[in-house]
């Protein structure tokens, strides 16, 4: 292995990671809970989820490859980070863009150019190339599963759920 290599392993792994820790914060919570918002912001750990497989496949899928896949269901008008979809539909959807994404990893170079762009300047100049764009989708999905720790706890007490 290169250090190219090694670096890109590292950084898959990392992302595997926290998307690990998101699904394990959540296991065990049924659909009413999963539907529940607890802060008074209003969005639902399963809202949270479905947010973070639009996220994997936005910057892997739109950004990276310039290609995308279909939708498994049409546009809603939900309020932000909810979701009308049951907690299994949405799951399987966030599982489906994070193999996607990880096909996209494997083929791609880390130095390799996005063929799409982000809408927002900021973050479009700082996803430069894969290499940035795993590093933001892991802090996305690190950040995410912050907040989901917190609201399982304020949902049913527990917490220090996840891998580690």
């Amino acid at each position: 292995m290169t250090g190219i290599d090694d670096e890109k392993a590292a950084l898959h792994e990392f992302l595997t990671y926290q998307r690990a820790a998101v699904q394990a914060v959540l296991d065990g919570l049924d659909e009413a809970e999963l539907h529940k918002a607890v802060l008074p912001s209003g969005w639902s750990p399963i809202g949270l989820v479905e947010h973070l497989g639009h996220a994997e496949r936005h910057w892997f899928q739109e950004v990276v490859t310039g290609s995308v896949t279909p939708m498994p269901w049409p546009d809603d008008d939900a309020p932000p980070l909810t979701t009308p979809r049951p907690a299994v539909a949405v799951l399987d959807f966030y599982r489906a863009q994070c193999r996607i994404a990880d096909e996209v990893i494997a083929a791609t170079p880390l130095s390799a150019t996005p063929v799409g762009r982000h809408p927002d300047e900021q973050l479009a100049a700082q996803t430069t190339d894969l290499r940035r764009v795993i590093l933001h989708m892991i802090e996305e999905t690190a950040r995410h599963a912050g907040h989901l720790d917190a609201a399982r706890e304020l949902i049913d007490g527990r917490t220090g759920l996840g891998p580690r």
